[in-house]
């Protein structure tokens, strides 16, 4: 475990370096109309690295190595496959049909099978919560969101 710290904590510190420089070329300063464009994600950076570096710090002097300890214990693999296959599922399917199908899919699939809720509520938010995210990106900020291949042959 302490190897899988030390590795993770390591390749946050990278992404958090990678950040912080990509948006030291969008300036971080505060313009005339606000927060310039890297000002946000610099910060966001800097905080990752702190984490990053706490992390690090713990593993690296963590008092009793275990070494022998397997990264996920058993019977964890069943959780952690429910949460990261539909997630990379959703990930795929908003190439093939679009941002909002695609998230209500994955809210019904995941309400049902992980909050075993019942069918009206499980209808209710994976069909609201796209919907108000398509009215409200899409039609009042303006902000077109993927429309997938299957979206953009249709006209979408």
């Amino acid at each position: 475990m302490r190897q899988a710290d030390i590795v993770f904590a390591l390749c946050l510190l990278g992404l958090a370096v990678l950040v912080a420089w990509e948006s030291l070329t969008l300036h971080i300063g505060w313009g005339l109309n606000g927060p310039e464009s890297g000002f946000f994600p610099f910060w966001l950076a800097i905080g990752l690295g702190i984490c990053s570096l706490i992390i690090l710090g713990q593993a690296v002097w963590q008092a009793a190595p275990s070494w022998r300890q397997p990264f996920v214990q058993a019977g964890g693999w069943a959780p952690l496959l429910t949460v990261a296959l539909p997630a990379l599922a959703m990930v795929l399917l908003t190439e093939c049909i679009g941002l909002y199908p695609a998230t209500a899919l994955y809210l019904a699939f995941y309400m049902r099978r992980v909050g075993q809720h019942r069918w009206p509520l499980v209808l209710a938010i994976s069909l609201g919560v796209p919907l108000g995210s398509y009215f409200l990106f899409d039609k009042w900020f303006l902000i077109p969101m993927p429309k997938g291949l299957w979206g953009e042959r249709l006209g979408l």
